[in-house]
C-alpha cells in the first residue's frame, strides 16, 4: 500500500505546531490525534495505533498540541496540561486547517483523544458538529469536557482499561451526560497506558471498527 508522509507545520491561533499527516492510498477518512499531557505526535503508543489505522485504510494526523517552549514551560510548572480549552482550540485549528487543504478537505474527519487530549477532543467535536464523524477516548478524561458532553454529535467510543477503576468511573458518569450514539467498552486486565501485552492491538482494532463504521 502507498503511503503519502509528509511532515506538516499548521498555524493555530499565533503558534504554529508540528506534525505529521500521513495518507494511505484509498483512504477514507483522516483521523486526528489528541494526545495526553506529557506526550508528543511521537508517543509510541499513539505511532503503533497510527500505524493500524493507515493499514486499514484511515488517513492520521499526529500532532503536537503544544509548541516546543510551551512544552518545556509545561515539564516545570504543568501550566498548560490541564488548560483542556487551549487544547481544544489548536485542535479545531488543525481541523480547519485539514478543511482548506485540497489534499484532505473532501474526507470525513474523526479524532482519537488519549487522557486529558480526550477531552480536548470531545469539546472540539461539541464545536465542529459539522466536521466530526466519530470520536474514539483511549483511557480518556471526558469528565473534563462535562459542559460540552450533551452537545457532542460525533458517535463516541470509550476505551478503558479494566483495572484503570477510577477512570472507569469518570467515563462512566462522563457517558450519562452524553446524548449521541456512545459506547463504553472496558479491556479486561489493562490498565490505563494499555501497557499489558496485547492490550493496544485490542484497542486499535475496537477504534479501527468504529472509525470504519462513521467515517465512511
Amino acid at each position: 500500500m502507498i503511503h503519502s508522509e509528509t511532515a506538516v507545520k499548521i498555524p493555530v491561533g499565533n503558534v504554529e505546531v508540528e506534525g505529521n499527516l500521513t495518507m494511505p492510498a484509498g483512504a477514507i477518512g483522516v483521523v486526528l490525534f489528541a494526545h495526553g499531557s506529557g506526550s508528543s505526535r511521537f508517543s509510541p503508543r499513539n505511532q503503533y495505533v497510527a500505524k493500524e489505522f493507515n493499514k486499514a485504510k484511515i488517513g492520521t494526523l499526529l500532532f503536537d498540541l503544544l509548541t516546543a517552549e510551551e512544552e518545556e514551560e509545561d515539564m516545570v510548572t504543568a501550566e498548560y496540561r490541564f488548560n483542556i480549552d487551549l487544547l481544544a482550540e489548536r485542535l479545531i485549528g488543525a481541523t480547519q486547517w485539514l478543511r482548506n487543504d485540497p489534499q484532505t478537505q473532501n474526507y470525513k474527519f474523526g479524532y482519537f483523544g488519549a487522557s486529558t487530549g480526550a477531552a480536548a477532543a470531545l469539546i472540539a467535536a461539541a464545536k465542529l458538529p459539522n466536521d466530526i464523524s466519530a470520536v474514539v477516548s483511549r483511557g480518556g478524561r471526558p469528565d473534563l469536557a462535562a459542559e460540552y458532553l450533551p452537545q457532542v454529535l460525533a458517535p463516541t467510543l470509550l476505551l478503558v482499561g479494566g483495572w484503570d477503576t477510577e477512570v472507569i468511573e469518570l467515563n462512566q458518569q462522563a457517558q450519562s451526560q452524553m446524548t449521541n450514539k456512545n459506547k463504553l467498552e472496558i479491556v479486561p486486565e489493562a490498565t490505563h497506558l494499555f501497557e499489558e501485552s496485547g492490550k493496544l492491538e485490542i484497542v486499535a482494532k475496537f477504534s479501527i471498527d468504529w472509525f470504519l463504521k462513521y467515517l465512511k
